[in-house]
């Protein structure tokens, strides 16, 4: 790895660029025209403007366009960060094809885990217990309220294709079912550029454990242990505790309110 491009915007991109930095890596920054006077432009060592003519989300989403502006440049290697692309198996796709390396999972993972209701399939044909929820994307709104009486409220709804929190959103009664699923898949949308939703059993109070692993293409792994974060506000994590303990409830209520 020489030059790096840091495919995303603000402290998420801020971050990638510092640590390819510390690396001794030459780094790269797009933006979109919207975010033309944001931080991360000005941190690399060099900043591309992307998506012309295309909305301020939509620009960081042009897959195409990216990675041909990125061989165009010189970038070997492309890091996603989260949201946006990260988990779009087109991505590394095109980096592939092009030649560049993609920090992050192989196109066949993400085809895999990129969708959450295949993951889900996935785990359920391993064994692994899930919660209650819907095998595919919702698309009939009639078919999608049969399954919604069936798994009970409160329930939530989540974009199939994305994570970061967008996408979500929790329906406490049938009455605004069909307004929340709106709302969900139109934030999908603009965040993944993709509106697939789909439904679980809302649990409240839920202990949020994660378990993270890190491998490379010489089959080295390294598991990182366990992570509680379950202090979160719009379903996105504020605080992450390893290893996983105990939160105070009090805390955790204090913080997510």
């Amino acid at each position: 790895m020489n030059k790096l491009l840091a495919l995303n915007r603000g402290e998420i991109a801020i971050r990638i660029l510092r640590a390819a930095s510390e690396l001794g890596l030459r780094t790269v920054a797009v933006y979109s025209q919207e975010d033309r006077l944001s931080l991360h432009r000005f941190k690399a060592d060099e900043a591309y403007l992307i998506g012309k003519g295309k909305g301020p989300v939509q620009a960081y989403l042009d897959v195409f366009g990216i990675v041909a502006m990125a061989r165009e440049k010189g970038v070997d290697t492309i890091h996603p960060g989260y949201g946006f692309l990260a988990e779009n198996p087109e991505l590394p796709n095109a980096c592939r094809e092009a030649g560049i390396t993609f920090v992050g999972p192989s196109t066949d993972i993400l085809r895999l885990l990129g969708d959450k209701t295949a993951a889900r399939r996935l785990a359920q044909k391993a064994g692994v217990p899930v919660i209650l929820g819907t095998e595919d994307p919702v698309t009939d709104i009639s078919v999608a309220r049969r399954v919604a009486a069936e798994i009970g409220f409160p329930l939530i709804v989540k974009a199939a294709f994305g994570g970061g929190g967008r996408g979500m959103r929790i329906v406490a009664s049938e009455s605004e079912f069909e307004a929340k699923i709106a709302e969900a898949r139109q934030e999908a949308a603009a965040a993944f550029g993709n509106d697939a939703v789909f439904l679980e059993r809302y649990i409240r109070r839920a202990k949020h454990i994660e378990v993270q692993i890190l491998g490379d293409h010489r089959g080295n792994i390294l598991h990182l242990y366990e992570r509680d974060c379950s202090v979160q506000r719009r379903h996105q994590k504020v605080v992450e505790v390893a290893p996983a303990v105990a939160l105070d409830t009090r805390i955790r209520d204090e913080v997510c309110a």
